[in-house]
């Protein structure tokens, strides 16, 4: 069953991107199959360092999202294909006069592919309303490593969030069979939430990873150890197979830093590449 969440008034859609990657392993080589892309969602392919799969650096033409813009990825990975798909920049999304900018996300890997999602922050300007889906659809052997980065207003301005709409949600199928659903739901009095005690504690950052391996108990227990020392919020569990980590930080760039070193160390450990995360990572 599919359930479109695209705003139901035409009218209410001021942008709509679109970009669909497809992925193959033939001949011994990973190469790009499929591309269609419309803008202002566009994807440029750097060429990646010795030892590391395709590249596709997704970017926003237009410098962000406005309230009634829709931006829709899909990428699949086929059998035995690897490929890395990165943010070329944070993404922002501006203060929306009423309608909600949507942002989805759909990922197929199939039997013994191997695919990363790295975006790099989301922020969102007070005022925004986002609603973001990530549906994540793997062969039983398949290997994913995705994730997600929100920043809670222009942090460097000194501007907090205060109001708007967030709704993230992520759902995860495994040979068909739904292994992990999850949505973070708020609207309208946004402050109250981030500032609450037993919400978000005055985090100005958050971050969301998931992992899908074959067994990730001994990498549940290395990422928790490697943050016995982190300053913020962090904490990792296994859900029917699938490793999810969770970050929450009064500091975007302290979250970040802890954020990419956990990639590169399950990049390493899962997935048999190179611990090291993108150039444009550090751009």
């Amino acid at each position: 069953m599919s359930v479109s969440i695209l705003p139901s008034d035409p009218e209410l859609t001021r942008m709509h991107g679109r970009a669909e990657l497809g992925f193959v392993h033939v001949d011994g080589a990973d190469r790009l199959a499929h591309l269609y892309q419309r803008a202002p969602l566009r994807v440029l392919f750097p060429d990646p360092p010795a030892d590391e799969p395709p590249q596709a650096a997704l970017v926003t033409t237009s410098g962000g999202l406005a309230g009634g813009d829709v931006l829709e990825l899909s990428v699949h990975a086929a059998p035995q294909a690897r490929a890395l798909v990165v943010g070329s920049a944070a993404e922002k999304v501006y203060r929306s006069t009423g309608a909600d900018t949507v942002m989805d996300v759909h990922l197929t890997i199939d039997d013994g592919a191997r695919l990363e999602y790295l975006p790099q922050e989301t922020i969102l300007f007070d005022g925004a309303r986002l609603r973001r889906t990530t549906r994540i659809d793997a062969a039983a052997d398949a290997r994913v490593l995705a994730g997600e980065m929100l920043v809670f207003g222009r942090t460097a301005k000194g501007e907090r969030l205060h109001t708007g709409l967030l709704r993230e949600a992520w759902e995860i199928r495994r040979a068909g069979r739904l292994v992990w659903a999850d949505a973070l739901h708020m609207d309208t009095d946004l402050r109250a939430l981030l500032d609450a005690a037993a919400g978000f504690d005055g985090a100005v950052a958050a971050a969301s990873l998931v992992l899908l391996t074959d067994d990730a108990t001994d990498l549940r227990d290395r990422i928790r150890t490697d943050h016995a020392e982190y300053a913020g919020r962090f904490g990792a569990g296994i859900i029917n197979g699938v490793l999810v980590a969770r970050w929450l930080d009064r500091d975007a760039q302290s979250l970040r830093a802890a954020f990419g070193q956990t990639w590169k160390t399950l990049r390493h450990q899962a997935l048999g590449l190179p611990a090291q995360l993108p150039r444009l990572w550090d751009i």
